[in-house]
């Protein structure tokens, strides 16, 4: 059994929106858990959709195994994603309006999405992740972010994803046209930071706060 349409809503009704954020939970997360952390975002009049992976997980080994021993998950994954950007289109909310956030084996899925789909989106957080494969397969990002800004955030060393890789992932996306901001903390431990998200907040969302202001 492939990942089913799940997707949990909060924020603005979709009907109302002009824009939304897509939250992408981590290995063994659920839809509600990501969605609470928008609480600690400074968006308004945004629509929240997180999806439901089966089974917790979107695929069932490491983001840096050789991509087909995570098949058909990811690949199943990656179109549950595509689903729903095509859903918000169909609401109106264009993908320039789409903003992204992901934690760890939902940051990497949500790296992977959009790099695979490159455009002009509002944004694209991700939190302890980078592009998926044992070797990154350049080939399979053919378009550009048209200046979309990126906000990644790490630990080093972090158990999951290594450092190396997120930078690696940067230096792709640049050279998609992102406008990637990267920040790796040392030895912050397996979570979202209170300085990511402040970080983000004025990277991705223009607020003038403080610039590590905490939720």
């Amino acid at each position: 059994m492939l990942h089913q349409k799940d997707f949990k809503y909060n924020g603005t009704p979709l009907k109302d929106a002009k824009k939304a954020l897509i939250m992408v939970h981590g290995r063994g997360g659920f839809a509600e858990d990501i969605l609470a952390v928008a609480d600690h975002l400074k968006i308004e009049d945004f629509a929240l959709v997180a999806p439901q992976a089966y089974n917790n997980s979107w695929y069932p080994l490491s983001f840096m195994a050789p991509v087909q021993q995570n098949q058909p998950w990811l690949d199943s994954a990656v179109e549950m994603l595509q689903l729903l950007e095509k859903e918000l289109n169909d609401e109106g909310i264009a993908s320039e309006d789409i903003y992204f956030f992901g934690f760890s084996q939902g940051a990497c899925l949500t790296l992977e999405y959009v790099t695979r789909n490159a455009k002009r989106y509002g944004g694209v957080i991700g939190i302890i992740g980078g592009l998926i494969g044992k070797d990154i397969n350049t080939g399979n990002y053919l378009t550009n972010f048209e200046g979309t800004p990126v906000y990644l955030g790490t630990s080093d060393p972090d158990a999951h994803v290594p450092a190396e890789r997120v930078q690696q992932t940067a230096d792709i996306l640049r050279n998609k046209n992102a406008q990637v901001e990267l920040q790796i903390f040392p030895d912050a431990g397996h979570v979202i930071l209170p300085e990511e998200l402040g970080r983000a907040n004025n990277f991705i969302f223009g607020y003038s706060g403080m610039k590590n202001e905490k939720p």
